[in-house]
C-alpha cells in the first residue's frame, strides 16, 4: 500500500493536541525535577533565609527516603550489630485473635546478602536506616516522641515490615504489629586485649495497630 501523501517522509505525524500534551508533560517534568533538586540543595546547604522559611516543606520532601548522609564519604565503623524482628497479631473470621512467632527481618536481609556479588541497597541499609530514624526520634526509656518526625518514623518502619510480611498471615488479616530489636556490640579482635563486650540488649516496642491505610501503595 502506498504511503499517504500527507505523512512526513520517514517519520510519524503528531497531531497538534498530542504535541501540546507532550510539551506540557515535558515542562512539568523538568519543573518537578528542578524543584526536587532545589529542595535537596536547601537541605544540605548551610542555614539561610530560604532553608529556614521552608524548613518543614523541605524536610517533608527529603525525609525519610532521600536523606543526605555525608557519612557515606567518611563513614564511622558500625559499633553494634542490630537485628530487627517483627511479629503480628491476626484476627480470625470468628473474631478470635492469634499472636504469631517472631519473623527475623534483618536475618532475611543478611541471607539475601551472603554470597551475592551485588547485593541490593535495600537489603543492606533499608531496615538499619529505618531503625536509626526511629531511634533518633523516640525515647529509649518509654518510646515517647522526642521530635516532630517521630510519627513519620513509626509509619516508615511499620510499612517496611508490612511490605515484606503482607496483608495476611495464614489467611488471617493482620490486626497489630510489634518490633523487637537486639543490639550486640561488635567484639574487639582477640589481639587487642580489650574486655569482652556486654551482653546484647533487647528492646521490644509497643504493639502498633494496622489498618488498610498502612498497606496503601505497597506492592
Amino acid at each position: 500500500m502506498a504511503e499517504s501523501a500527507d505523512a512526513p517522509p520517514g517519520g510519524r505525524a503528531w497531531s497538534r493536541p498530542a504535541l501540546v500534551v507532550l510539551g506540557t508533560a515535558g515542562v512539568l517534568l523538568v519543573a518537578a525535577t528542578g524543584l526536587f533538586l532545589g529542595a535537596v540543595f536547601l537541605h544540605v546547604a548551610p542555614a539561610n533565609t530560604l532553608s529556614r522559611e521552608y524548613r518543614d516543606e523541605v524536610d517533608g520532601l527529603v525525609y525519610p527516603e532521600f536523606e543526605q548522609n555525608w557519612k557515606l564519604f567518611a563513614p564511622n565503623p558500625l559499633q553494634q550489630n542490630v537485628a530487627l524482628d517483627a511479629r503480628v497479631r491476626t484476627v480470625e473470621p470468628g473474631g478470635a485473635t492469634r499472636t504469631h512467632d517472631w519473623i527475623g527481618l534483618t536475618a532475611r536481609d543478611v541471607a539475601a546478602i551472603r554470597g551475592n556479588p551485588a547485593p541490593s541497597h535495600a537489603d543492606q541499609n533499608l531496615l538499619r536506616r529505618a531503625w536509626d530514624f526511629y531511634e533518633g526520634s523516640h525515647s529509649a526509656q518509654d518510646d515517647s516522641l522526642t521530635n516532630p518526625r517521630g510519627k513519620l518514623a513509626e509509619t516508615y518502619l511499620k510499612r517496611i515490615a508490612l511490605q515484606r510480611i503482607g496483608r495476611t498471615v495464614e489467611g488471617d488479616r493482620i490486626l497489630e504489629i510489634e518490633f523487637r530489636v537486639t543490639a550486640a556490640t561488635v567484639p574487639p579482635p582477640e589481639w587487642s586485649g580489650e574486655a569482652a563486650p556486654p551482653a546484647p540488649k533487647v528492646r521490644e516496642l509497643p504493639w502498633w495497630p494496622v489498618d488498610d491505610e498502612d498497606h496503601r501503595g505497597l506492592g
